[in-house]
């Protein structure tokens, strides 16, 4: 569940410190509520799936779409690398070139693996959980990728 948006003197109001588990579904009806909002999700979407494609289970969500500024420019987002196959992963994904020039304007996002240095001293994942304007921690959300169902089809 997604909780209710704080205010901790940051430019714009975020999620409380924490992970916060969220289906796909959850963050588009809490997060998509205007035309650039749902271009982004959109592209998170794809990125998601071309991650799942490749075997990822998890992926986290943060950057300004997840506050209430109204027209956020993008999405940041880090995926769980265990259990990825990269021969499965869209290149795209892996080119942090250019200031992650590829993956914006295929995603409209960025994506980088959870576990990768951010500023030498923390991961992605921890690194996501600081407010850059004010050092406060602030939440993220946690994405679990479902495969389908065995027999079913179903995901």
């Amino acid at each position: 569940m997604i909780p209710a948006l704080t205010d901790i003197g940051s430019a714009w109001r975020v999620l409380p410190p924490g992970v916060h588990d969220a289906t796909m579904a959850e963050v588009e009806s809490r997060f998509a509520i205007n035309a650039p909002r749902k271009a982004l999700y959109e592209g998170f979407v794809r990125g998601a799936h071309a991650l799942k494609v490749a075997g990822c289970r998890t992926v986290y969500l943060d950057g300004s779409f997840l506050s209430d500024k109204p027209n956020p420019g993008d999405f940041d987002a880090c995926w769980d690398p265990e259990r990825v196959d990269v021969a499965r992963l869209d290149p795209v994904l892996l080119d942090f070139s250019e200031g992650r020039l590829r993956q914006k304007q295929k995603y409209r996002g960025e994506f980088f693996p959870s576990s990768a240095g951010a500023d030498g001293l923390r991961t992605f994942v921890e690194f996501f959980q600081t407010d850059r304007h004010t050092g406060s921690p602030k939440g993220i959300v946690r994405i679990q990728l479902r495969t389908p169902d065995k027999g079913t089809g179903h995901s």
